[in-house]
């Protein structure tokens, strides 16, 4: 049986030079990073030429790079610290963010009595720019907005130089969940006005349980957990080391290897797009993920025309035929609410027919995007 892996928003392959570096580190280089000795030291050079490397490419300082555990970590850490630090009363979010964002949101709004407010959405599930500037001057509280640059469900990407410029006219800060974009895309955060973003490795080809958190120089906020002194006192905790490398290792190979890779990642995107919509007849793409340039190009949202009961055995049998892909984003596996990103934008009738989301890297073919077009043909026929 053909293996087909279509699954890329929910975690990537990682890449050989980074599976190398990672043993390497397990190996030889095994000293704690806050210790004193030789081996203390070896580990925390590497740890802040991580840091620095990162630092350099999204033209950041290295003291604006802390080290978590993934996006999840540094979107909750974000968000608690600037209402309990920054005096945040008002959040201005989307009903589309990543769950990591919005249940957060609602907690701290049960927690600290802050308000939550929605910026709407269009059809496609863009943000109205204007109802934000709106939102933004609605009062005279303390705003922090959250949104994201690239939506792990439809793929739409937001004009976040846009939504950065609202919020330093109108005196908020902004933070972005931008887990499925770096490291796809250049990120300059002078160039973007943005206070804080959330980074995970293991969307660019590097190992799972790390990531990091960009963090504005003297934005105020203060450690979320406490012990020792590590990363620059905001994140107490021995530094995993050998994931620390692993994402420098990712991190620096996704951007040597950027304009290649979208490239040819790009075209097969438009490939089996174009190939879907022509050989399964009424299959359509949801938000603006059939559109190359105002989607990701690593992802695409598709909606088969197959009936209810015909599409709830519709992923089980593309497993079946070798072909991982997703409902939604994997956070929500297991759930039987479907996806929130596109109870928003869709209408019930639409939200009857399946809808899943293939995601594509550079490992992926042609040839396997022709063989999960046949099955998906002959499962309409069939």
């Amino acid at each position: 049986m053909q293996k087909v892996y279509l699954d890329n928003a929910a975690t990537t392959q990682v890449r050989q030079e980074v599976i190398e570096r990672m043993q390497d580190a397990l190996a030889q280089h095994y000293g704690n990073p806050s210790s004193t000795h030789s081996f203390g030291r070896s580990a925390r050079t590497a740890v802040e030429q991580a840091r620095k490397t990162i630092a350099k490419t999204m033209n950041a300082q290295p003291s604006e790079i802390i080290f978590t555990s993934g996006g999840t970590e540094a979107d909750n850490m974000i968000l608690r610290c600037a209402v309990r630090d920054l005096g945040i009363e008002t959040i201005i979010t989307s009903k589309i963010e990543h769950h990591a964002v919005l249940h957060t949101a609602e907690e701290l709004e049960k927690e600290y009595g802050i308000q939550l407010w929605f910026v709407d959405l269009d059809a496609f599930g863009n943000p109205d720019l204007g109802h934000l500037e709106e939102l933004l001057k609605g009062d005279d509280t303390k705003k922090l907005v959250s949104l994201m640059h690239v939506n792990n469900e439809i793929g739409n990407i937001i004009d976040i130089a846009a939504v950065g410029e609202l919020c330093k006219a109108n005196n908020a800060f902004f933070h972005s969940d931008t887990v499925q974009s770096i490291g796809h895309y250049p990120w300059d955060v002078q160039a973007v006005h943005v206070d804080f973003l959330a980074a995970a490795a293991h969307k660019f080809h590097g190992p799972k349980g790390i990531g990091f958190a960009y963090i504005r120089k003297n934005s105020g906020l203060k450690p979320l957990i406490f012990g020792g002194s590590q990363e620059r006192g905001y994140r107490a905790g021995t530094e995993s080391f050998h994931n620390i490398v692993g994402l420098e290792e990712a991190f620096v190979r996704s951007y040597e290897h950027l304009e290649e890779e979208t490239k040819t990642i790009k075209e097969l995107k438009r490939y089996f797009v174009e190939k879907v919509l022509k050989e399964v007849p009424g299959a359509e793409c949801n938000g603006l993920s059939g559109d190359m340039e105002k989607s990701t190009y690593t992802l695409a949202n598709i909606r088969l025309p197959f009936d209810k009961q015909k599409g709830l055995m519709l992923l089980f049998h593309l497993d079946m035929k070798g072909i991982a892909c997703s409902k939604g984003s994997a956070c929500q596996s297991g759930s039987n609410q479907g996806s929130h990103v596109l109870n928003e934008i869709l209408s019930g009738e639409e939200l009857d027919k399946p809808s899943l989301r293939f995601s594509f890297s550079m490992y992926n073919t042609k040839e396997e995007l022709d063989y999960t077009v046949e099955v998906l043909k002959e499962f309409a026929n069939s």
